[in-house]
């Protein structure tokens, strides 16, 4: 874990997996979501989905790599790579059209990983087979990025995620039987949510061992229900500093070996009628990181619930 940080960082993380900086290069494909085809989708999603810093998913799979592998390298000095199939459900399409877009990437120069984001009911062990299949002809690694929001299953019916805790679990142990790595996403601010389902949440996830998470706040995109609802003055959003306390109370009952890629979302400002309390999100970040540092909160402090914890209590074990 950085000194620095009350956190173990995705971008430590990747250094001591890899050796050096890598940095992900988002590709856009021409798919859709299971979730919006007899509706709207979820209640937060906007029609664009989430691939904001993404090119359009006009461009060739390459020419999108090329292009943004360009920007980085001149703005990091980045020599190392991840494939980021980021927007909307990348499994949602046929097996073959799947295969032709994960081999043309995999073809790209200096990449050590693929990173493939979908939903927890489109994952299958024809997709997972053809990225093994490419791990096993090109070397790269994989991981699977998973939408799991919450663990409150009646969270979940009201954002309408046409999916359940069971569906996300279903998932995890789908990709780990292939030895890919999984990230989960998550929202620690959902209306309804409280704060023991964000400990919830968090126990979830450390019990899977799943191997990043990346933590996102809630923002409201136009156009969408839950922004017509706060329109509507029919919702109220948590405040800054009640993030904050979920934000750290996450982490203190996150596994400490789980890497914490966001903490804080990103979009657009005109895309938007609220995100992140109209502040930056290193700005926020760094307030985070003084609120845990002042309250004593850091990952894993309160992670002795895993392993036989009622058993070590009661001194029944001597490990």
């Amino acid at each position: 874990m950085d000194r620095e940080l009350p956190y173990y960082s995705y971008s430590d993380y990747l250094k001591s997996k890899y050796g050096e900086k890598v940095y992900k290069l988002p590709v856009n494909l021409p798919v859709g979501c299971p979730n919006r085809i007899t509706g709207r989708g979820c209640v937060f999603c906007s029609e664009a989905g989430t691939g904001f810093e993404a090119l359009s998913a006009r461009v060739p799979v390459w020419e999108q790599l090329a292009r943004t592998r360009e920007h980085i390298e001149k703005r990091y000095h980045a020599h190392k790579f991840i494939a980021y199939f980021q927007n909307y459900t990348n499994t949602f399409l046929p097996p073959d059209k799947f295969r032709s877009y994960i081999d043309e990437a995999a073809e790209f120069p200096d990449l050590v990983e693929i990173a493939v984001s979908t939903r927890p009911d489109c994952i299958s062990r024809e997709y997972l087979d053809i990225l093994k299949e490419v791990r096993e002809k090109r070397g790269l690694q994989m991981t699977i990025e998973l939408g799991l929001q919450t663990c409150n299953y009646r969270t979940l019916e009201r954002m309408n995620r046409g999916h359940t805790l069971a569906e996300f679990i279903d998932a995890v142990l789908a990709v780990r039987d292939y030895g890919f790595e999984v990230c989960s996403h998550v929202i620690l601010n959902l209306p309804g949510d409280e704060l023991s389902d964000v400990v919830e949440t968090a126990k979830i996830l450390s019990s899977l061992r799943v191997h990043t998470v990346k933590v996102h706040s809630l923002y409201l995109a136009k156009n969408t229900p839950l922004c017509e609802d706060y329109e509507a003055g029919k919702l109220s959003l948590c405040s800054k500093e009640a993030y904050f306390q979920r934000a750290a109370v996450f982490l203190d009952y996150l596994y400490p070996g789980i890497a914490v890629e966001r903490l804080f979302s990103r979009i657009p400002k005109e895309a938007s009628v609220f995100c992140n309390w109209g502040c930056s999100w290193w700005k926020l970040l760094d307030e985070l990181v003084d609120y845990m540092k002042k309250n004593g909160d850091y990952q894993g402090k309160k992670a002795g619930y895993l392993n036989g914890a009622a058993l070590r209590n009661s001194g029944f074990t001597g490990r």
